[in-house]
């Protein structure tokens, strides 16, 4: 059922006729109707390439506020759904909605990530040569506009901000360093961080841990934990440690499809799963 079907159903006489089509290009940002507590919807969404299918009529949701696992092999659609939901890639079939009332599938990239969605590739993206404190500022989600970014000073409210985010990410010591010469896992966080600094309600994170240290990716863990409840997070990830400590629902893609979802100890115990995925 689609979230505007959800509305008419709650709602025999709703606030708004039905020319509204293009409903989602009129919320503003911090707007997000999140009445179902469901922050994200996808329905029967299929997308080919040169035939071959790699998103089958899949349908998801995300909670607000929840985190959630994604597993499975590769060329199970991971990738691809991530591609859909930040507007990379367009379906062939099927609906994106972020929200009760934001169509995803009618929104550029650049206006999907303004509208409150971070995505974070396995490779950090920072600018390695400016000090982690510039990249969180650099980051800020403020008018970009020449003259307002060479004239304005960094305010009271700003540095906060980014302090606060310091600590988070657990940079604090690290804030004046230049950001190449950081760790990999630290590059990670600050590519977090940087993220935060958009002030994201949803966080999209591909293989966060790859190629950390087991401390590293413990520390990972617990800031994603902490960061469930203010932002949503979808955490592909291939480390099957790793999204226990998460904890939450796991859904497993094959072939373009959910093929499982629940805890993580009830799809390590599907047969489905088993043979697919985590047998090999």
């Amino acid at each position: 059922m689609k979230p505007v079907d959800l509305l008419l159903e709650n709602d025999e006489n709703p606030d708004w006729d039905s020319g509204t089509a293009e409903l989602g290009h009129m919320l503003k940002p911090g707007e997000l109707d999140l009445s179902h507590k469901v922050i994200l919807y996808l329905e029967d969404i299929t997308v080919s390439f040169d035939g071959f299918r790699a998103l089958n009529k899949l349908s998801l949701t995300i909670d607000a506020g929840e985190l959630r696992c994604i597993i499975g092999p590769n060329g199970a659609g991971k990738t691809t759904m991530m591609d859909v939901i930040t507007g990379k890639t367009r379906p062939d079939e099927g609906t994106v909605f972020f929200g009760q009332t934001l169509d995803l599938t009618r929104l550029t990239e650049p206006e999907i990530a303004h509208a409150g969605i971070g995505r974070k590739f396995q490779k950090p993206t920072i600018f390695e040569n400016h000090t982690v404190f510039e990249n969180l500022e650099l980051a800020m989600k403020t008018d970009k506009r020449v003259w307002r970014s060479l004239m304005a000073m960094l305010d009271s409210a700003a540095g906060d901000r980014i302090a606060e985010t310091l600590q988070l990410i657990r940079l604090g010591a690290q804030a004046d360093r230049l950001a190449g010469l950081l760790s990999h896992g630290q590059k990670q966080w600050l590519e977090i961080g940087m993220l935060l600094m958009q002030e994201p309600k949803l966080l999209l994170l591909d293989e966060p841990v790859a190629g950390m240290t087991d401390e590293e990716t413990e520390r990972t863990g617990e800031l994603f934990i902490s960061l469930a409840g203010k932002h949503s997070l979808v955490v592909v990830e291939h480390d099957m440690a790793f999204v226990k400590q998460l904890g939450g629902r796991v859904t497993v893609l094959h072939e373009g499809s959910v093929l499982a979802e629940g805890a993580l100890e009830e799809v390590q115990g599907d047969a489905r799963v088993i043979e697919v995925y985590l047998g090999r």
